[in-house]
């Protein structure tokens, strides 16, 4: 068995691409989507129909529904909801806040709330790793072995003391942000690179990628120069803010 997770695709159409080829490069015929996939000051509409061309499952995260709000006042938001037809809103509508099969649990922030980080807390220093009962406090009830969350954009794998393993990809297409909530922090992961995993299982053990992809940023970095986000050029550059 082999499955490639994405997540936090943000509209970056380059990276998505970059992922998908990779992915079919190495074979790899299921493949999970953990949200976050249209929003920002990129390619929503081109990222929605490549989506629309893989065998691709999705889930909502926060951002997904942040765009099928009335009025966010966010510029960035107006930028994407003016862009979107009834097809995508349609879209956007049906995804589910999560996705289970016999051995994975997918969703966007924690099985509760797709706004909350599950494997990190901020603090005064910025973001540090939960506490493993708080973790497993998050995962309760939940019978899959492998869970997978995203909203961070920083790849982690977690080994809880039950046997059951936490999985963050990182994001497709935003390597780093800041944020003023719940404290103002900053994610980044460090590097400009597109990042997805790959988890195979071989003799009833997982093995866990966690897969680092390079790409053409120029397009996504003018069009965000474009709509006035000089942070996103920023991250998407050196993967920091």
């Amino acid at each position: 068995m082999k499955i490639a997770v994405i997540s936090d695709i943000h509209g970056n159409i380059d990276a998505l691409q970059a992922v998908l080829m990779d992915i079919q490069n190495r074979g790899i015929q299921e493949i999970y989507n953990s949200g976050d996939s249209l929003y920002g000051p990129l390619f929503p509409i081109e990222t929605y129909e490549l989506l629309g061309k893989g065998n691709i499952r999705s889930i909502r995260g926060n951002c997904d529904r942040i765009l099928l709000d009335a009025d966010t006042g966010n510029p960035t938001v107006q930028y994407v909801q003016d862009l979107l037809e009834e097809e995508h809103k349609e879209w956007l509508s049906a995804l589910p806040f999560s996705l289970q099969t016999d051995d994975f649990y997918f969703c966007h922030g924690t099985p509760a709330s797709d706004e909350r980080y599950m494997l990190e807390v901020m603090g005064p220093n910025g973001s540090m790793l939960k506490d493993t009962d708080e973790i497993l406090e998050l995962v309760h009830g939940i019978s899959q072995g492998i869970i997978f969350c995203g909203h961070t954009h920083i790849p982690r794998v977690v080994y809880l003391p039950n046997g059951k393993i936490v999985v963050n990809p990182g994001s497709v297409g935003l390597p780093a942000y800041e944020d003023e909530l719940p404290v103002y922090h900053k994610m980044e992961s460090g590097s400009p690179y597109a990042n997805y995993t790959i988890v195979t299982k071989k003799e009833n053990e997982w093995f866990i990628e966690q897969i680092l992809i390079p790409y053409n940023r120029e397009a996504a970095i003018r069009q965000s120069e474009k709509n006035g986000r000089s942070d996103w050029v920023k991250a998407l550059q050196t993967g920091r803010m």
